[in-house]
């Protein structure tokens, strides 16, 4: 059975992806060396906190049939099988070397990368009449992530 996810969905688990990378900037802040390094890492962080602000507005201000539920979903399984995937398909556990903040970076930016490409695949499962075209906002969003830590990259090769 093909379940069409509506924006809502979407932009729900986009609030729980920013939180996983707010979490992994933090860890990584309490790991890493540096003065400048922890800096930038908590400052990471906080702008992932301030995306999921950014996200949940974006949310609020759905259309009432950008909301609205697709199949009989009483247990709310729909749902939790979102939440499930972003805790585990962007920031998962991988190996990452959180004294280096060359490799956090660049673990960053695949997560960035993977997050796009799930969104990509997400967008073929929302319908146009549920809000698919504001999938594009979470997708240029991620991109501009890319930018801002290939910048940060850059100096430390």
């Amino acid at each position: 059975m093909r379940y069409d996810f509506n924006a809502d969905d979407v932009f729900e688990m986009a609030e729980q992806l920013e939180r996983n990378g707010a979490k992994f900037y933090q860890d990584s802040a309490a790991s890493v060396e540096g003065k400048e390094a922890k800096q930038l890492l908590v400052k990471l962080a906080n702008m992932e906190l301030d995306h999921e602000k950014t996200f949940k507005q974006m949310r609020s201000d759905l259309a009432a049939a950008e909301k609205q539920s697709t199949v009989f979903d009483p247990e709310g399984e729909a749902i939790l099988y979102l939440r499930a995937l972003a805790d585990t398909r962007v920031f998962f556990e991988k190996e990452i070397d959180t004294t280096s903040l060359r490799e956090i970076l660049k673990a960053a930016i695949e997560a960035e990368k993977d997050s796009i490409v799930f969104y990509l695949g997400m967008k073929e499962m929302v319908p146009e009449k549920l809000g698919q075209d504001r999938l594009d906002e979470i997708i240029k969003e991620e991109m501009g992530h890319i930018r801002m830590l290939s910048k940060e990259l850059v100096p430390l090769k």
